[in-house]
């Protein structure tokens, strides 16, 4: 008996910022759905979780140093032999007022978030347009790249320009049938999230969401998933907002 074929078969994946939360998630998901999926991190050792996703594979990457991104995208494509989704998804949130806020952590978030994801899409990129209509990039922004949010002047400006260059390479790219698009995610429950909301603060934010909650890993994942599948081929330059209607 012929195994049931999964919508992604013959796809792979590359997810960044994948040890744990919405990237490990998001691994989760795709191979789920039939991909093969490379994830990548800043650690040398792989999270213990990749042994529990089938045929996945895990390659250390600094996303804010280009030469590390460029080795891994090469790496992958030695393993698997193509690049046909690329979802960037490492970033990091160093909170502070303007005013108070160090050069240093305005320069290494916009490092990781906002120039990590160019250089990945650079290097990944004639991989991704020998893929055709089947290439894919996902850029995982943020609610407050939209709205923005006080105390978060860096971390609101990187994933801002991370819109950006969704639309332009959507625009760039199309011609090709490579698709590109944002998720924004708002509030989730990952382990940035319970250090950044405590308290009151976690109280008053329940109270703005709408739907009453904090979303999960898997909410954002499976509208990661969506964008990457063979039904969203005609979906290109947009910012799918997975925030429970906090901003709308």
């Amino acid at each position: 008996m012929t195994a049931e074929k999964g919508p992604l078969d013959g796809r792979v994946a590359m997810v960044t910022g994948a040890a744990q939360g919405i990237g490990l998630e998001i691994a989760r998901l795709l191979a789920g759905s039939g991909a093969v999926v490379a994830l990548t991190d800043l650690s040398a050792d792989p999270p213990a979780a990749v042994d529990g996703i089938a045929g996945a594979a895990y390659f250390q990457c600094d996303v804010s140093d280009a030469k590390s991104i460029d080795s891994a995208v090469s790496a992958v494509v030695e393993r698997f032999g193509a690049l046909h989704i690329l979802v960037n998804n490492a970033g990091i949130a160093i909170d502070g007022l303007l005013m108070r806020m160090k050069p240093s952590d305005w320069e290494k978030t916009l490092a990781v978030n906002l120039s990590g994801a160019y250089h990945c899409c650079k290097a990944a990129v004639r991989h991704l347009l020998k893929a055709r209509e089947s290439g894919r990039i996902v850029n995982i922004s943020s609610v407050v790249g939209e709205q923005g949010n006080v105390g978060q002047v860096a971390y609101s400006a990187s994933k801002a320009g991370l819109l950006g260059v969704t639309r332009t390479l959507a625009r760039e790219l199309a011609s090709r049938g490579v698709t590109v698009n944002a998720v924004a995610p708002g509030f989730i429950a990952t382990a940035m999230t319970d250090e950044h909301v405590q308290g009151e603060n976690r109280e008053k934010l329940l109270a703005s969401i709408p739907l009453g909650r904090i979303g999960t890993t898997s909410d954002v994942a499976e509208a990661v998933r969506f964008l990457c599948l063979p039904a969203a081929a005609y979906i290109t330059g947009q910012v799918l907002r997975v925030n429970g209607g906090l901003y709308m």
